[in-house]
């Protein structure tokens, strides 16, 4: 194959953020420096903003070192929160869009139509939403390594790999990714309007074709379709977005894969709310453990 190592970093809310940051400390720790050896890095929803995280240059052990310190740089005005559905309401949408959806293309546009109809309520926030993802990257520039931020196009629903070269900001490209609908307002770019590329899969794992090595690191397990509080998008998706269907396609290409899920230490620490910031020390903590002792399987070459 053409390139080694491609690193593939999935959603899964705050917590899941902060255990793919333990995670890879935990591997570089014990000696397997996944960070330095992928020459690709893909990152979906809270994996693109780890993505840009663990990317920026700032060492790894000084990453989990901010999480567990405590609270990160506040964003936005003091005590000022951002315009928001009920979450119930949200989830209830949700899990409509995917019952009601006939094809992958239908949920995503669905998906895209209820995120540009959420902008009515939540599109004020728009401008704190952006200075909050900010706040969270260590550098506001593109890394010089190939890296991808996958949002979907809100008017079309189609899937779009952002990068350096595709002329969007790196803060605008993860803000994008994270843009949940009915959670986060759409992100407008350049006249486009994007959302969340957790909506096509929670990993994405696809676009690492051509790497003879994938480490998919996937805080909710490849679980893309029980509407549980867990699984915060709540969506039942095509079989081709689950994340057993796209490791099976890289294996059937010659790639080797191996796929990281939360053990019992770490889904227990996360909590079974994966969005709440108070998750993201306890899921640093135990990612960091769970990562010392994946390390033994994680060959690199």
């Amino acid at each position: 194959m053409a390139h080694d190592v491609a690193l593939v970093l999935g959603g899964g809310g705050a917590a899941g953020n902060a255990w793919e940051i333990g995670i890879l400390a935990g591997l570089a720790d014990a000696g397997v420096d996944l960070i330095g050896a992928a020459d690709l890095v893909v990152g979906t929803s809270a994996g693109a903003t780890a993505a840009a995280q663990v990317c920026s240059g700032v060492p790894i052990a000084e990453l989990l070192a901010d999480i567990l310190a405590g609270p990160g740089r506040p964003a936005g005005q003091p005590g000022e929160r951002p315009p928001s559905l009920p979450m119930a309401t949200v989830f209830e949408r949700m899990r409509a869009i995917g019952a009601a959806a006939t094809s992958a293309a239908d949920l995503h546009r669905a998906m895209g139509a209820f995120g540009l109809e959420s902008d009515a309520v939540l599109g004020p926030g728009a401008d704190q939403r952006r200075a909050t993802v900010a706040a969270r990257l260590p550098r506001p520039e593109w890394p010089d390594r190939k890296v991808i931020v996958v949002a979907l196009d809100a008017h079309t629903g189609e899937m779009v790999a952002l990068d350096r070269d595709s002329g969007v900001d790196l803060v605008d490209a993860v803000t994008a990714s994270c843009a949940l609908p009915g959670l986060a307002p759409t992100v407008a770019v350049n006249g486009t309007r994007y959302i969340d590329g957790g909506v096509r899969s929670t990993e994405n794992a696809d676009l690492a074709s051509g790497h003879a090595t994938v480490v998919v690191l996937s805080p909710l397990g490849g679980r893309g379709g029980t509407p549980t509080e867990r699984d915060f998008e709540g969506l039942r998706r095509p079989p081709e977005a689950d994340l057993s269907a796209q490791v099976e396609a890289l294996r059937g290409e010659g790639s080797h894969v191996e796929v990281i899920t939360p053990d019992a230490g770490s889904r227990a620490a996360s909590g079974r709310n994966q969005m709440d910031p108070a998750s993201r020390g306890p899921a640093a903590h135990a990612g960091f453990a769970q990562g010392r002792q994946e390390a033994s399987r994680v060959t690199l070459g």
